[in-house]
């Protein structure tokens, strides 16, 4: 069996305990974004398994949009990422 050589961590342990590798991130090509989707990308930035620059470019995703999900998860929680709650959830 061959490895691909990748940069970075093959997988990371979140601090719930369970182990996240690159093939739980979503798919580049990614148009469809799902609260879990948001989580996991953000997770995995957090977690050190993919850098945030490689996030950006990856999912074409703005600074400023990539900030929101993260500030939205640190202060509200996985929830605060669907788009139905985003009243709720906004900064004013």
């Amino acid at each position: 069996m061959y490895l691909k050589k990748v940069d970075g961590p093959r997988a990371v342990t979140l601090a719930d305990g369970s182990v996240m590798t690159v093939a739980d991130l979503p798919p580049g090509n990614t148009r469809r974004w799902v609260a879990s989707r948001k989580a996991a990308v953000v997770r995995g930035v957090v977690y050190g398994l993919i850098s945030k620059g490689d996030a950006l470019q990856r999912y074409g995703l703005s600074d400023d949009e990539f900030i929101s999900w993260v500030r939205a998860v640190s202060t509200h929680g996985e929830v605060a990422l669907k788009t139905t709650q985003t009243q709720k959830y906004r900064q004013l």
